[in-house]
């Protein structure tokens, strides 16, 4: 496999992988922990004010952070690595 291959185990979009790491989080209640204080990180400042009301991170800073990690703007990151980073994350220091 090039390097230009998408693995077959990666999310083609972002509802599947939500879905994907809401199953994880059903085994590993962990790691559900581990996602949802890594989300209140990203979350856009002021989110309560900005319909739909979600602690949702802005657009713009998703599109960057999936160029600098994948080249690819509108890549969407594989559940093993949300994963791994939310589990890094959070570790005790």
């Amino acid at each position: 496999m090039d390097n230009h291959t998408v693995p077959a185990t990666r999310p083609q979009s972002w509802p599947r992988l939500v879905l994907a790491l809401t199953a994880r989080s059903l085994r590993s209640p962990s790691l559900g922990v581990a996602l949802l204080r890594v989300a209140w990180r990203f979350r856009k400042r002021g989110w309560y004010g900005i319909p739909p009301f979600l602690p949702l991170p802005p657009r713009d800073y998703v599109r960057w952070r999936m160029y600098t990690a994948y080249g690819d703007y509108d890549a969407v990151a594989p559940a093993d690595d949300v994963e791994r980073y939310a589990r890094w994350a959070v570790r005790p220091q």
